[in-house]
């Protein structure tokens, strides 16, 4: 698997720094999973983090400190890194059983596919929310091939990560493995490719923003 849509380097620094929501870090892990090109990444914020908090001062730092050391990791990202800082080992990804959801996940949906007890949302449409453990929703979708989702933005950041099947939608064509890191500023409207159902997982800091007056009538029974 080879993705061709990657996590945010501001989410990937904030993952290095561990301050991402527990679905947020969920929907990340799982495809940090099948991403080598982001866990590299992620290996150098966690360098660069590590070599910035080492010239810090004891004390906690001040919110606007806070700002600029995520403001200076995000520069170094972009910056030659030491050769040992590079010399991360891409090992094959631990074989998993086709039955089994990917290892992040299994604490919200459980191990497996089979066992997923799956709640019609709209035709075509089904959903399995997670249990909070934080403000954010954490929710698994599954959509009919060639089904289209309302126009909708989004009132804070949403992590999607595609399962299986692909969608398509005004940034691009999103296939199994990749990932849509959105902020409010995204409006879209994705429309599952033909063949098999478009499978994903999502975390949501805020509820969606529907353009259309039904899709926000409905709004409240589906509870995103």
């Amino acid at each position: 698997m080879s993705p061709r849509h990657h996590l945010d380097p501001a989410t990937l620094v904030s993952h290095a720094a561990g301050a991402l929501s527990p679905e947020m870090a969920a929907v990340a892990d799982t495809h940090l999973e099948d991403c080598a090109h982001c866990r590299r990444q992620l290996a150098d914020a966690e360098h660069v983090g590590g070599v910035l908090l080492s010239q810090q001062q004891p004390a906690a730092p001040e919110p606007q400190q806070a700002t600029r050391l995520r403001e200076d990791m995000l520069a170094r990202l972009s910056q030659p890194l030491p050769a040992a800082a590079k010399d991360l080992s891409e090992t094959a990804d631990a074989p998993r059983s086709l039955d089994a959801l990917p290892r992040p996940l299994q604490p919200y949906f459980g191990k497996s596919w089979k066992a997923l007890r799956w709640r019609w949302m709209a035709p075509g449409m089904h959903m399995i929310r997670a249990p909070r453990s934080s403000g954010d929703t954490l929710i698994l979708l599954r959509i009919a091939p060639g089904k289209s989702m309302p126009v909708h933005s989004h009132g804070g950041s949403e992590l999607t990560q595609i399962l299986k099947g692909a969608y398509d939608d005004e940034l691009g064509h999103f296939g199994p493995g990749d990932m849509a890191d959105l902020d409010s500023d995204v409006e879209h409207q994705p429309v599952t490719s033909p063949g098999v159902p478009c499978i994903c997982v999502a975390a949501l800091d805020g509820p969606l923003q529907f353009r259309g007056w039904l899709a926000r009538k409905l709004q409240p029974m589906v509870g995103l």
